[in-house]
Parts: structure tokens; C-alpha cells; sequence
């Protein structure tokens, strides 16, 4: 259990707040490189860390991410002209390029020199991957660019969703930890998902529904080792790397893509959760391409033109009662991600922590907000940068393995938990 004033703590992410100037600290994914196709297409409204922000692309190609509303008198600039190397308020006119710079102001003189008295607040926004990526803290603190392997994998190997989550930031990312649910809430998608299904791990799964749990620090964030029982003498070890705030990568089955999330507040009571799938080694087959933009494993389909899930609060999840009794799904819920977004919504917008009973399994969370506390007020009170931060920090797989009994889990997996270019994912 959490108080409330820790509870808050870890919770709120606007301007001003410790969390929210951690998550500052680092590079987030902000948009997907596809809402913004093309050098003059429309500007795309983008909510992040309490922030109403808008992002275009201009004429020459360049990213920006900036305040939404004009310095004039407050127009949001979503209804803004998108031309000729800058994005012009509809109202009287006023023009600002990606950095935030007012460039034009029609009514008033050049020579007035106006408009250089005029910037919105704006951040760096740049692609990686099929991501474009923002830096939303002091310049003078920003660390290298985002290197996830999934992000940097030639584009024919990997994939990216989103969809907005109605819930806090961090009983998103607690869930994405939390691998002790996978053999209740999942067990049907093991069977039938077609980017689950057919591995030998997801046995060990089924036949052993209580795993023990051994967390380890990472340089990082954790590594979370789930251990449940396999042949005589042997354990099946799923290992989950948890990189802060709020980075987590699913451990693999069989030769499937790997797969996993980031968790990125849009406000206190709603986060964007980000899903990847990408395999190191080859190109994603046309099935597993489209079983992804189907909503299958940590994908979801969605509200026509929308990121809100076709699924969710306001039709009960499409929630069905007879399959869950005929056991093709645990909860009654169909899909990977909406079993989870669904659950995790259930608790309301922020979870009372001064409520839950914790157990053994959630070792991994408890030690998760252990660690984000630390950095949290590390940062607040002397100004000392949190892990994660760095490209070594981010070079992190997960594993599946089948391990000794006498085999402690990060000594034996060691490298396998290394990005190792060129070398498949280590996977039952």
C-alpha cells in the first residue's frame, strides 16, 4: 500500500510536479511518424504531461511541437494554415515556424521588429523509427537520442500502435510488469492469439499459475524474473526489463516478434500506451504485419479516426459472458491489450494504493515504485539526473529461458538481456 501524498507523488505529472519534471528528463514518444505524412498536411493536436500542445510538419520537413494556442488571443492553432514554412493562426494571420517563433504578424510593421518579441513554448521533435520523439525538459539537461533496438531495426522488422488509455500513467506501466497475470487473464490468448500461440513457454505457463518472483536493479530500472516450474531439475524463467519511468518489454515466445510498451502520460487520469512488436533478425511476415494491424497480441483496433480503442469503457469492453463461461476468454474480454486496458481502467482514473494487499508476486511493482520514488525526489531535492537516461541504459532485451534450478536467473541470462545486433532474441 501507498499513502496518498506518495500515491500523488508518483501520480501527478503536470508542470511543476516532481513526477512530472522527471518524466521531463527524458526523450517520449509523442506522435506516431504517420500522423504527420507529408511536408504541409494538417497539424495534429498532441496532449502530453498536462500539456496542450500542436504538432505540424512544414514545408521543408521539419518537426514541431508546440503551446496550441496562439500568443494573440488564445486560438488553438489546430484550425491553423499549414504553409509556406510555418503554421498561420486563422484568426488575424500571426505565423510561427517549428521552433515556436513568431515570423509574421500581419497588422503590425516589420520594421516594428514585433514578432521577435513573440515564441510559444515548443520542444524538439524528432523521428526515430516509426516514432517521432520529444524532449520536454531544460536544454541544457537533454540527454542522446532515444536508441531502442525496436526503434532502430530496419522498418520492414518492426511495428508500432497507440491508443489512449483512460487511466493514470502508472497502473498502466504497473500491469506491463506484472507478469504473475499472464496465466489468468491472458490464458486464452496463448492459445488462440496468432502472435502467442505455438510456443513452449506458453506450456510452463499454463501448468504453473504461481510463479515466483526475483527482482534484481539494472543499471536502468529492474529486471523482473518470473520463475515457474518446467522439467524435473529446471525452471522456465520469463525476465522482464523494466527501464524508468516507464519502458517495458514483454519476454518473447518461440520465435515470434518481441514485443512491448511504453506508458506516457497524456494528463493525471490518462496516458497514451504505446505498443511495439519487432524482431531483431528478420522482416515481420504479411500474417504477423497484419495480425498487428488486426489488434492482435499487444495491438487493439479502434473508434473510425481514432486512437480510442473499438473496445472500451463506454460499451462494457464488449464484454461476452458466454465465452467467458465457455472459456475462450478468462474475463470475457477478447484481445491481448484491451484485457489489460479494460482491468487497469476498472480501478479509476487514479488507483487508492492505501487500499490493495500486496502479495509476493508484485515484487516487480513494489520495487519499481521504490526506485521511481528515490529518483523522483533525488531530482527534487538535489538535482541529480535519473537512470534511463543514457543509450547503454536502453540496450536491454527480455528473455525466456529454461534454466537450471541451481542457476541464478541475471548471472546465466546475463548477455542474453543485452541488445546484440545481428543475434535472435533468447526464447522458448
Amino acid at each position: 500500500m501507498l499513502r496518498k501524498e506518495v500515491n500523488d507523488l508518483l501520480t501527478q505529472t503536470d508542470p511543476g510536479t516532481p513526477m512530472g519534471e522527471l518524466f521531463r528528463q527524458y526523450w517520449i514518444p509523442a506522435l506516431l511518424a504517420s500522423e504527420l505524412p507529408e511536408d504541409d498536411c494538417p497539424p495534429v493536436r498532441a496532449k502530453l504531461l498536462g500539456e496542450r500542445l500542436i504538432a505540424f510538419r512544414d514545408s521543408e520537413g521539419r518537426y514541431g511541437l508546440m503551446d496550441e494556442f496562439c500568443a494573440h488571443r488564445g486560438v488553438s492553432l489546430w484550425f491553423g494554415r499549414n504553409e509556406e514554412g510555418g503554421l498561420r493562426c486563422p484568426y488575424h494571420g500571426w505565423k510561427y515556424d517549428h521552433t515556436g517563433q513568431c515570423i509574421e504578424v500581419p497588422s503590425e510593421p516589420v520594421e516594428s521588429g514585433f514578432c521577435s518579441k513573440i515564441k510559444l513554448q515548443a520542444y524538439p521533435l524528432v523521428k526515430i523509427g516509426d516514432v517521432l520523439w520529444t524532449y520536454m525538459g531544460a536544454e541544457e539537461n537533454m540527454p542522446e537520442q532515444p536508441a531502442w533496438e525496436f526503434a532502430l531495426v530496419p522498418a520492414e522488422q518492426t511495428y508500432t500502435s497507440k491508443r489512449w488509455q483512460e487511466s493514470n500513467w502508472l497502473q498502466a506501466m504497473e500491469g506491463g510488469i506484472d507478469s504473475s497475470h499472464v496465466s489468468f487473464l491472458h490464458s486464452g490468448g496463448l492459445k488462440t492469439d496468432p502472435l502467442f500461440r505455438g510456443a513452449k513457454g506458453n506450456q510452463y505457463n499454463q501448468a504453473d499459475k504461481k510463479p515466483v518472483f526475483e527482482v534484481v536493479e539494472s543499471e536502468g530500472g529492474l529486471f523482473i524474473g518470473a520463475r515457474r516450474n518446467a522439467e524435473e531439475g529446471r525452471f522456465y524463467w520469463r525476465i522482464t526489463p523494466w527501464v524508468m519511468p516507464c519502458f517495458t518489454m514483454i519476454p518473447p515466445r518461440g520465435d515470434h516478434p518481441m514485443h512491448g510498451h511504453f506508458w506516457i502520460p497524456i494528463d493525471d487520469e490518462n496516458c497514451w500506451a504505446w505498443s511495439y512488436d519487432y524482431h531483431p533478425v528478420r522482416a515481420l511476415t504479411a500474417d504477423e504485419r497484419q495480425a498487428m494491424i488486426d489488434g492482435h497480441g499487444v495491438h487493439n483496433d479502434y473508434v473510425p479516426g481514432t486512437f480510442r480503442p473499438a473496445a472500451n469503457k463506454d460499451n462494457d469492453y464488449l464484454i461476452d459472458r458466454e465465452a467467458q463461461k465457455r472459456g475462450e476468454t478468462y474475463s470475457g474480454v477478447k484481445g491481448i491489450a484491451i484485457q489489460d486496458s479494460s482491468l487497469q481502467e476498472s480501478m479509476g482514473p487514479i488507483v487508492d494504493r492505501s487500499r490493495e494487499n500486496l502479495v509476493s508476486t508484485d515484487n516487480g511493482i513494489i520495487m519499481a515504485r521504490h526506485r521511481l520514488r528515490k529518483a523522483v525526489i533525488a531530482l527534487r531535492d538535489k538535482g541529480i539526473m535519473p537512470p534511463g537516461r543514457t543509450v547503454e541504459h536502453q540496450a536491454v532485451r527480455s528473455v525466456a529461458s529454461v534454466l537450471k534450478a541451481d542457476q541464478p536467473f541475471v548471472e546465466a541470462c546475463r548477455e542474453d538481456l543485452k541488445v546484440r545486433p545481428g543475434q535472435k532474441q533468447t526464447t522458448v
